[in-house]
């Protein structure tokens, strides 16, 4: 295998205990592409399942992950080795706009338009400093937006997913959290995933003993759980197409977007997320490698977002540094980011297989209703995690009474009705309330509080 820039390590064999292999390193070639294919079974099962939930193909996601995860590294310099696959953060953008009648079309117009914002973001952070942002958004906000964003969605699981089938939904959620918090290594950071077959094992055995009432327009019918008549008419090698699964209906394959202003509102508020998402991952790879990334954080948010806008430009899902390469990285101790390039080259080839993308869209609802009750509320809890790590004080009525509004309005769905065509729903209107209330007080508190505010919260 050439080198193409790794310095060859370690006699090509497993580091020693207590080292490491660098992002410009590596080991012998067998060696690297075992580690490849590692990486994309550590993402493969989010990958190829949220794409359904945004409904959209699979096949086109897994594909476009590998080339957004190239575009990634290429930008950053193979500075912040990362794989890039499907972002859970833009689910309830996505189900707002189809809520008000918006396609597939439309939400991928949307989600370009938030790529192109994380872009300039990022630029603004390379060159002007991190601090511009964080003026704006610091993590009082960031977190009360990520919360707003995962708990809108509570009442998709609850009124829809789990509505037909809560019992297949309930066990699927129960094995979900055993396998995070029981499972060790690699088996726990593979829970989404080993979800899915359980859920599948489970529905079989729910269809011996009887079938599930499926109703609409008022008219209900009895039926399997599991339909895999898709399944079988998917060829084993082909091109990514719009598909029809079973239970999530129409997933778009290629397509260019459409631009509608109401929407892209919709999905902004995401984009926050991909940053808190992004700015993690920096600091948990410059923590594991001993070197300081904060130079390349610009380029990371630049990175991420060129490639969800070149993704959602072709019609495939939006793309975010994913958390479970991190604990690859971190079990491993190899960093070398030709490992990421194999796995990128691993996951394109894989979008060429329709069949398993079938398998994947024919999930029964109950399985996606347990899978998604854990990760809507995960997203939420995120927030609250960046509050903690960053000791946010809710004694202070600064952080306290403006997100207390927004966050109630985002999660009941409050719509702003602006004029007869255009509102603000949901995730925008909780978001205004976080951003405007926080903003608009903030000069009229006691200048003593203001100031004790600003130093933990580390805004100039």
């Amino acid at each position: 295998m050439p080198t193409l820039g790794w310095r060859l390590v370690h006699g090509g064999k497993a580091p020693p205990h207590g080292q490491a292999v660098r992002p410009d390193e590596r080991l012998s070639g067998p060696r690297m592409i075992g580690l490849g294919v590692q990486h994309v079974v550590a993402m493969f099962g989010a990958t190829f399942v949220f794409p359904t939930i945004l409904g959209l193909n699979p096949n086109l996601a897994i594909m476009m992950s590998g080339v957004a995860t190239i575009i990634f590294l290429l930008i950053v310099k193979g500075k912040v080795p990362s794989y890039l696959g499907t972002s859970a953060s833009f689910f309830a953008g996505a189900a707002a706009i189809r809520a008000q009648g918006g396609d597939s079309a439309a939400v991928t117009g949307a989600i370009l338009i938030a790529g192109l914002l994380l872009v300039a973001v990022g630029l603004l952070v390379h060159f002007g400093g991190a601090h511009h942002v964080r003026a704006i958004l610091p993590p009082v906000v960031t977190g009360a937006v990520v919360m707003i964003i995962g708990f809108n969605l509570a009442s998709v699981v609850t009124t829809t997913y789990l509505r037909s089938d809560q019992w297949v939904g309930l066990l699927t959620a129960a094995f979900v959290i055993v396998m995070s918090v029981v499972a060790r290594g690699f088996v726990g950071r593979m829970a989404i995933f080993l979800a899915l077959v359980f859920g599948y094992a489970v529905s079989w055995v729910a269809d011996q003993i009887s079938l599930v009432r499926q109703c609409t327009g008022g008219a209900c019918v009895d039926v399997h759980r599991i339909d895999w008549s898709s399944v079988a008419n998917a060829p084993w090698l082909g091109l990514p197409s719009t598909i029809t699964s079973p239970t999530l209906g129409e997933l778009t394959g290629p397509h260019l977007p459409t631009f509608h202003l109401t929407f892209v509102l919709l999905v902004v508020p995401s984009a926050i997320a991909l940053l808190a998402e992004n700015a993690g991952h920096v600091k948990a790879v410059s923590e594991m490698t001993g070197e300081d990334l904060d130079p390349y954080l610009g380029r990371a948010f630049v990175g991420d977002g060129v490639a969800t806008a070149l993704a959602s430009l072709v019609g495939s899902s939006p793309t975010t540094t994913y958390a479970e390469n991190i604990g690859v990285m971190a079990a491993t101790r190899i960093y070398s980011t030709l490992a990421y390039y194999i796995a990128a080259a691993v996951a394109i080839l894989f979008g060429f297989c329709p069949k398993f993308g079938a398998v994947i869209a024919s999930a029964p609802t109950g399985v996606l209703g347990g899978i998604t009750l854990v990760l809507y509320g995960m997203i939420g809890l995120l927030g609250a995690k960046i509050w903690i790590e960053n000791r946010v004080d809710f004694a202070d009525p600064l952080n306290l009474v403006p997100l207390a509004a927004g966050i109630l309005a985002g999660i009941g769905n409050l719509t702003i009705t602006i004029t007869a065509g255009f509102s603000l729903t949901g995730i925008t209107a909780g978001t205004l309330i976080v951003l405007v209330g926080y903003h608009l007080v903030r000069p009229f508190a006691p200048r003593r509080a203001v100031e004790r505010h600003l130093d933990r919260e580390g805004v100039g």
